[in-house]
């Protein structure tokens, strides 16, 4: 693999900061499920998805809630859903239960949500973070 990793992009919003999740090949693969107060609050969000995407893919804690019954999975875990569109998308859950993170858009196939779902785990981890809230001189 080598050098390729993700990057985080944290940015300013009217009421805080908030983030999002690049791929090496720059795609926007998930973005921040709430606004942080402050940039170190939105660090440690970032470090929570990095540990717990990995653990979610490599213990299999992905809950399909587009299946008829679904088999509950525990915290922290991806969710798998349907939005209004039909589309498929994610969540990532905290331990403690708080949604940490989601896919931007939906995708056409569960496939294609559950390899977004891989990236984000391959990406987030030790992923460069670049805080634009600070001011360029």
């Amino acid at each position: 693999m080598g050098t390729k990793k993700g990057t985080f992009i944290i940015k300013k919003t009217p009421t805080g900061v908030n983030f999002c999740l690049l791929a090496a090949n720059k795609e926007k693969i998930a973005v921040s499920s709430q606004v942080y107060k402050t940039v170190s609050n939105a660090k440690v969000g970032i470090a929570s998805i990095g540990k717990n995407a990995v653990r979610c893919v490599e213990e299999d804690r992905i809950e399909d809630q587009t299946l008829k019954t679904p088999e509950a999975k525990t915290n922290p875990k991806f969710e798998v859903y349907f939005d209004k569109a039909g589309l498929y998308r994610y969540r990532l859950y905290a331990p403690n239960g708080e949604s940490i993170a989601m896919s931007e858009e939906g995708y056409k196939s569960k496939s294609g949500c559950i390899n977004g779902i891989k990236s984000v785990a391959v990406n987030a981890p030790d992923a460069e973070i670049i805080d634009e809230t600070v001011e360029k001189k």
